[in-house]
């Protein structure tokens, strides 16, 4: 039986080894594993102390050995590297008054064959007091500790792709919520946005059923949170204002099958601060039935969106003066005219003095009465009224649903505006031309304009008439 067996029998004397730990237990050590520690080289003088008398076929075959004293000669070939470490493992329960020890640990075959090995070994009934005869059985678990080191290898890399990923990734759990979709849909619900329209506090009840399970570094440098259990008590702080629309609409196209989904959205930090996102949405592989693994991709393009916005700024403000441009008073002017919107007054606005204060002082002065002329005129109205720059000194306010005498109101806060500012800007005085009309029933909108025009080079006149008596007066 002992050499048929299909598992590697060692049949060895360990009776030195036990009168080695005698005359250490002698010499109060107390601790082998301690000792050990302290001197690795008495695991290689226990190791010496143990005497094979016999191994079986099986263990021939294993180790690649001709006979008992070709592998008795080459047994450094077989216990190498660290398997001393798992040897003295093995001792340590010996010495602890156990009868049986086991462990796993690594041999080699005399060619250098790597042999992950399953290690058990027993004090023979009848020897306990002596030792002198220890089974030890080997089996080669190689396939299953390769499988293992592969699938360890294989979850520290997606560990690694999750953990240090330079996009946020959230894990999350949605079982609760496709629980409530198909409680609804059960209901003889079919169309979700209209009930979700009728009820929107059923969007809510969904949203506080998220589960997050995992969210990896990326997330907490986006957010601004120290740790995950800071960033998940503060939740409500990340996901407000408009994110439950957008959370509704994530529903709708669940509700509808769609598992992946992409859509920009705003986030918070912790500090309150805007966060734009492409949020990226997908149910992972295998949790298609009941969504119990989610995982949810936010990469940040606020810079993209700022970028974004300011284009859209620069389509539609003058730079200078950050009112709006003529291309945005033009289109203002038709959508104003198509919606035949009455009443409507035009204010035409022109800087008296630019040209001499260019050439007195420079551009710079110039251009900084441009500056204080945007800051009036963009005080001077509120939406849906509009301030614009339609030329170099040329500004136009559109005032819709404002009648004569509201336009007379503006004009009149406008010359307040201007002396106010002239307050804070002393040395070159801001001067304002100002024209304004009211539209007449039927009368095409660049005809008002025209009036106002007229009106404001009138003003312009009187100001440049009176020229030489300020002068004389200075």
């Amino acid at each position: 039986m002992f050499e048929l067996a299909p598992v590697s029998l060692w049949l060895e004397d360990y009776s030195e080894l036990k009168a080695l730990f005698e005359q250490w237990r002698a010499a109060g050590i107390a601790d082998l594993r301690e000792l050990f520690k302290a001197d690795p080289s008495r695991v290689h003088e226990c190791a010496d102390k143990i005497k094979i008398l016999a191994v079986n076929g099986k263990t021939h075959s294993l180790f690649e050995s001709r006979s008992l004293e070709h592998l008795i000669d080459n047994l450094g070939a077989v216990f190498r590297d660290d398997m001393m470490e798992t040897h003295g493992e093995e001792m340590i329960q010996l010495w602890e008054g156990r009868h049986e020890f086991a462990n796993v640990s690594v041999n080699y075959s005399l060619n250098g064959r790597r042999i992950d090995i399953q290690m058990t070994g027993r004090i023979l009934p009848g020897h306990e007091e002596s030792w002198s005869r220890v089974l030890v059985a080997i089996e080669d678990v190689t396939e299953r500790e390769t499988a293992r080191r592969s699938l360890a290898l294989s979850a520290r890399y997606a560990e690694g792709l999750f953990t240090h990923s330079p996009v946020s990734l959230w894990v999350e759990d949605f079982s609760a919520i496709r629980q409530l979709l198909e409680d609804v849909r059960f209901q003889g619900i079919t169309d979700f946005r209209v009930f979700t329209d009728v009820h929107p506090e059923f969007v809510e009840r969904c949203m506080s059923e998220i589960r997050v399970l995992d969210v990896n570094q990326a997330t907490l440098d986006l957010f601004g949170a120290k740790t995950k259990d800071e960033l998940l008590k503060h939740q409500d702080s990340i996901f407000r204002d408009d994110m439950l629309p957008h959370f509704r609409e994530q529903l709708i196209d669940l509700w509808n099958g769609r598992l992946f989904q992409r859509r920009e959205v705003i986030n918070y930090s912790l500090s309150g601060e805007e966060v734009h996102v492409l949020l990226q949405f997908s149910v992972l592989p295998g949790h298609e039935g009941d969504w119990s693994l989610v995982q949810v991709a936010l990469t940040d393009i606020t810079a993209r969106k700022k970028a974004e916005a300011y284009l859209e700024f620069l389509g539609k403000h003058d730079v200078l003066t950050k009112l709006y441009n003529r291309s945005f008073f033009v289109d203002e002017l038709n959508r104003i005219d198509r919606k035949a919107v009455m009443p409507i007054s035009v204010i035409m606005v022109d800087v008296n003095g630019l040209k001499a204060a260019n050439d007195l002082w420079g551009h710079a002065a110039g251009d900084g009465l441009l500056r204080r002329a945007g800051e009036v005129l963009g005080k001077a109205v509120e939406k849906p009224a509009c301030a614009s720059r339609i030329g170099g000194d040329e500004f136009a306010l559109l005032l819709p649903g404002v009648d004569e005498k509201g336009a007379e109101a503006v004009a009149t806060n406008l010359e307040k505006l201007v002396l106010l500012n002239n307050q804070f800007y002393p040395g070159l005085p801001l001067n304002l031309a100002v024209g304004r009309a009211t539209r007449f029933p039927e009368e095409p909108i660049e005809e008002t304009i025209k009036r106002a025009d007229l009106q404001m080079y009138r003003s312009k006149k009187d100001y440049y008439d009176a020229e030489p008596t300020r002068r004389r007066m200075s």
